[in-house]
């Protein structure tokens, strides 16, 4: 591999994917160096990652981190900021190559845009990012050439069998999904399931908010809408099956009839490692190895229509059923309806509706103009439709 070293910006530092980010800039010191972190509200959990990495700059979103922070890291040559513009203002520092893209939600939207538009090579572990703005932020991309290297497990799998084939001999792209936490909860109890058993996910550890995605499937859904824009596919070319065991992380199908796959451990280190170093291959080092010997069956089935029905509605979403603004309300209404439902303030069951209804209405009031769309339309929507949701349910 080239010797070059990579230096990253990592949006989204304290999370999931930003520590085992960070677990693959600790096992390949030599190719990587951290220029940036940039992180909510966790400072703590920030000072002690710049600490150790001692990167140029820290960016904590949450303002009343800044002087906590910024006394726990006094002694280092360290620059500090706060607020949420400006990890924008450190992504486009010529001092950063590549920007690793792990912030949660709509927050990472801004801050990826404007890694974009100054040509840096991006980890896409946000998918929100695509399904808010898919258009604007691949135009974009294109007008930049900033490549885009996906993150997520099943896109980073898509992409690896897509290598070095004609994008015309593509037949469809297949999403393999776990099911999450409630795979084997018939759909008539999910009303009593609470938050602690959602975030049981039976194959991965991520995020709170992630991991109820997973158990609703809406996390689905915004993969396949992260599909159609990373790769060019549209809605009916794009299927998603039930694979519990999450050892094959998606597959693509050709007009031959040939398919082909990812398989490996559902270990996230994979794929962010792949995303630094494409297109060379390098040991994920700590990582186990996959035996297929001791894989035993691989199953496939067809999602519960009834069971999931927040991966329909991003299908409709994706036809355009609810317009141009259509991603950005689901992902703002469904952004506000889990944060209830971890606080105990709704049921499970009630995300769908609730995401669903914004659709139906705020969605069909949405000012996302056909051409020239910019952050500040996408803001405004995101804003309107966290206002009305947050104004309809419980304190």
């Amino acid at each position: 591999m080239e010797a070059k070293r990579q230096h990253i910006a990592l949006l989204g530092s304290t999370g999931s994917i930003g520590t085992q980010t960070l677990d693959v800039v600790r096992a390949y010191p030599e190719l990587f160096c951290v220029e940036m972190l940039a992180a909510g509200t966790n400072w703590e959990a920030l000072a002690r990652q710049a600490i150790e990495f001692e990167p140029d700059a820290v960016v904590i979103a949450d303002e009343a981190g800044y002087e906590p922070l910024s006394a726990a890291l006094a002694h280092l040559p360290i620059k500090v900021y706060a607020g949420a513009e400006a990890a924008e203002a450190s992504v486009v520092s010529t001092a950063v190559d590549t920007v690793v893209s792990a912030m949660v939600g709509f927050a990472g939207l801004a801050p990826t845009l404007a890694a974009v538009r100054a040509g840096k090579k991006i980890a896409l572990a946000n998918k929100e990012t695509l399904v808010v703005a898919g258009e604007l932020v691949m135009e974009e991309a294109r007008r930049h050439k900033a490549p885009i290297v996906p993150v997520d497990s099943e896109h980073s799998a898509i992409f690896q069998c897509l290598v070095g084939e004609k994008s015309s001999a593509v037949k469809r792209l297949v999403l393999t999904a776990s099911g999450g936490a409630f795979r084997d909860v018939p759909a008539a109890e999910l009303g009593r399931m609470t938050a602690e058993e959602a975030l049981r996910h039976p194959c991965w550890e991520m995020g709170k908010k992630i991991t109820v995605d997973c158990a609703t499937m809406m996390n689905k859904g915004f993969e396949v809408i992260e599909a159609r824009w990373l790769f060019d596919m549209p809605a009916d070319r794009i299927d998603v099956v039930v694979h519990p065991q999450s050892a094959i992380h998606s597959f693509v199908e050709f007009e031959d009839g040939a398919f082909k796959a990812q398989i490996g451990v559902p270990d996230m280190r994979l794929p962010i490692q792949y995303a630094l170093t494409f297109p060379y291959r390098l040991p994920v080092r700590g990582a186990k190895a996959f035996d297929p010997v001791l894989c035993g069956g691989l199953t496939f089935s067809v999602p519960d229509e009834a069971k999931y029905p927040c991966l329909g509605l991003a299908y409709d979403v994706l036809r355009g059923d609810y317009g141009r603004g259509g991603g950005c309300v689901m992902n703002a209404a469904n952004e506000v309806a889990v944060a209830a439902f971890l606080e105990g303030r709704i049921r499970f069951t009630d995300i769908y509706p609730i995401v669903r209804r914004a659709l139906e209405t705020v969605a069909a009031e949405a000012e996302i103009p056909e051409r020239g769309a910019t952050m500040a339309d996408y803001a405004a929507l995101d804003a309107e439709v966290r206002r009305r949701v947050g104004e309809d349910l419980p304190a």
